[in-house]
């Protein structure tokens, strides 16, 4: 069969992300021995004309929609980024009569409003490497859906209970040549590379638990080298390693970095770390490794609301690793999370007050918390009537503490006057 995958993202921050995860999905449809072609809509100045070129040219079979954000998370003006890929499942069903599936890391928070919203025919909730290429040999040969792991078909719901793939290293590697810029094409491209699969964190408004699962599952260290390696090849220098906690488990990610010291690949990387779970011997290695930025998402300098968060560490631990950081010349970027349960003015002025003596090269401030589905976050806003047990929370729907929004605003507003590395 022709395949035609399409990512839908076009929002990008401070760096251009690669769809990964629909790159894993190409290879595996490859691999069972479909033609693939791939449109990252990103790096497209026209979506619709983009989409109409490869449909016409391409002919497909079936056509793959990788669905990344659902908003922007912003609480002041929110954004339903939705609306943007609407045009594109409408372009794929009037220019061709292939199925339309749908898939990525949105699309599995929400998999049966999405699929409801955008009008498409199914979609895949998780990790699609095994499901996806079962469903296009049953479309081939025209059996029943039936069974097919996290599959959902609009008007017919789920189709076979979600399995998580607990052999990662039974999933195909990325192939950069399937991206749409070479490296040398873009000066900011991060190669996104993946170690390991779910987090046990449970930290009470997020998402990670529904799109990956809570148990952590690592790739063999051998594999994720070959990755890195072939990708390396191909021109790419600086990478991202977008595991949620680069360091859980702690011995695994020093491992990773003895590896990459021993491989003599001189590259760059930036990762996410977890603040409580760090000691200098980590930081030294990631530092002889080529880490050059890390995410710090310690959301709160109040012992109090970490704990209302379920975070496991406290303000002095996060301290402690931003100082190890500093220390081996890693760029720090931070993210403060105010206005959630238990928040009050004397705990956000906490939080900001922290959050300064850090000293960090970066911070993002965000005021209200994203409400999603399945987390203690939706439970509070149920008991506390701010949302109905029905909702579905497609639509951006946000936690702040009451009467304090209008406040927080302007707090903030005056913290980031003269501080010009903080953003907002």
């Amino acid at each position: 069969m022709r395949v035609l995958l399409i990512s839908a993202n076009t929002e990008h921050i401070d760096i251009l992300p690669l769809p990964l995860g629909l790159n894993y999905i190409a290879v595996a449809a490859r691999n069972a021995g479909h033609e693939i072609k791939l449109l990252d809509l990103m790096v497209r100045k026209d979506d619709r004309s983009s989409v109409k070129d490869a449909v016409e040219s391409f002919h497909p079979d079936a056509i793959g929609i990788s669905v990344r954000n659902i908003d922007d998370q912003n609480m002041k003006s929110p954004r339903f980024l939705l609306e943007q890929v609407k045009p594109v499942v409408e372009d794929c069903r009037n220019l061709s009569s292939a199925p339309i599936i749908l898939g990525g890391a949105g699309y599995s928070i929400f998999p049966e409003s999405v699929l409801n919203y955008l009008e498409a025919d199914m979609g895949i909730q998780g990790e699609g490497e095994v499901s996806f290429p079962l469903l296009l040999d049953r479309i081939k040969h025209g059996s029943a859906l039936l069974g097919i792991p996290g599959l959902y078909v609009r008007g017919l719901g789920l189709q076979g209970k979600r399995e998580y793939v607990e052999d990662t290293d039974s999933l195909p590697l990325a192939d950069p040549h399937l991206f749409s810029l070479p490296a040398p094409d873009y000066r900011e491209i991060w190669m996104n590379v993946q170690t390991r699969r779910g987090c046990p964190m449970n930290c009470s408004y997020c998402s990670t638990g529904t799109i990956e699962g809570h148990s952590i599952r690592k790739r063999r260290l051998e594999s994720v080298l070959e990755e890195i390696v072939g990708h390396a090849e191909a021109g790419f220098r600086k990478y991202y390693f977008v595991d949620n906690t680069f360091n859980i488990p702690l011995p695994y990610a020093k491992e990773i970095c003895r590896m990459l010291i021993e491989s003599g690949l001189n590259i760059s990387w930036r990762c996410i770390l977890y603040p409580g779970r760090v000691d200098e011997e980590l930081i030294d290695l990631m530092a002889r490794a080529g880490c050059i930025e890390v995410s710090l998402g310690f959301e709160s300098g109040c012992e109090r609301i970490l704990r209302m968060m379920n975070k496991k560490y406290v303000p002095q631990s996060i301290l402690r690793t931003s100082d190890i950081l500093k220390d081996y010349g890693i760029k720090r970027m931070g993210f403060l999370l105010l206005g959630g349960p238990g928040e009050t003015k004397e705990s956000v002025e906490e939080s900001l007050s922290f959050a300064d003596s850090l000293q960090l090269d970066t911070l993002k401030v965000t005021v209200g918390i994203r409400i999603y589905p399945h987390t203690t976050l939706a439970k509070i806003a149920l008991n506390e009537g701010l949302i109905l047990k029905e909702e579905e929370l497609l639509f951006p729907t946000f936690y702040v503490v009451k009467d304090l929004s209008d406040w927080l605003y302007d707090i903030v507003k005056v913290w980031t006057a003269n501080r010009p590395h903080w953003v907002s």
